[in-house]
């Protein structure tokens, strides 16, 4: 008899195969690389979510997808290796009901802003979640040196009290984490916190040190209503992309 905690129920096979398709567009757009994934929590059971076996994201299938308790337990890995920073995504969930997708990613134009007392700003409409501010989780303050992982529940419930209420947030010489209400408004975030980063980059070389124009916390709230309703169009281009590689 199997000591893996219950599951929280079947899903259909769309679930998976968007959830395998967002870590392929996330790699597309070159948020990931060999490293990083994205997780669901399971529509009907919110102590459950679900999150691939650990492969690099450009490679994950339906059949790669692992069913995983709050706590970080899998619930059917029959094998497969699961990733050691896991723990990010349960204790995301466990701290924010609100949250239903999280990806975490090492995307190179974000980590700047996590090693610097510049912090991000909301640069356009695109990023506008930015706006409500990006906070910066240095692993180091409560834990002194480690290996930079957010391997365990303390080190996971740490960032996400770290993050808040917010979007978005740094991790100190590492890479960031984006969440939102579903998948597709997760995959949105992670997406425009790159590219917003690389904006950023060119506005503060153009401006010569002087302020700039972004987007203030009302400006960001109002656009940002708007996307994740608009931003469904941007999911239905890279699905689309996606399905044209594979057949699911």
């Amino acid at each position: 008899m199997s000591n893996e905690p219950k599951s929280g129920g079947p899903v259909s096979d769309a679930f998976l195969a968007d959830l395998a398709a967002a870590s392929r567009i996330l790699a597309e757009r070159e948020v990931v690389d060999g490293f990083g994934h994205v997780s669901q929590r399971h529509p009907t059971a919110p102590d459950r979510y679900f999150m691939s076996r650990s492969i690099a994201p450009a490679l994950v299938t339906p059949d790669d997808i692992i069913e995983y308790t709050l706590d970080n337990e899998p619930c059917n890995a029959r094998g497969r290796g699961s990733f050691l920073e896991r723990f990010i995504h349960g204790a995301i969930y466990k701290a924010r009901p609100d949250v239903n997708s999280v990806v975490h990613s090492h995307s190179p134009s974000v980590i700047p802003f996590g090693l610097v007392s510049t912090r991000m700003e909301a640069m356009f409409h695109n990023a506008a979640f930015l706006a409500q501010g990006v906070p910066v989780f240095d692993i180091r303050q409560k834990f002194g040196a480690t290996n930079m992982l957010v391997c365990d529940d303390v080190k996971g419930e740490a960032l996400a009290a770290c993050m808040g209420a917010c979007n978005v947030a740094m991790m100190r010489a590492h890479g960031s984490v984006a969440c939102g209400p579903n998948l597709q408004v997760a995959v949105f975030r992670a997406v425009y916190t790159e590219v917003n980063a690389r904006v950023q980059h060119w506005a503060a070389a153009l401006s010569g040190g002087a302020p700039l124009a972004s987007l203030d916390t009302e400006e960001g709230e109002l656009a940002d209503l708007t996307n994740q309703g608009a931003g469904m169009r941007a999911w239905e281009l890279w699905r689309q992309q996606v399905r044209d590689t594979v057949n699911w």
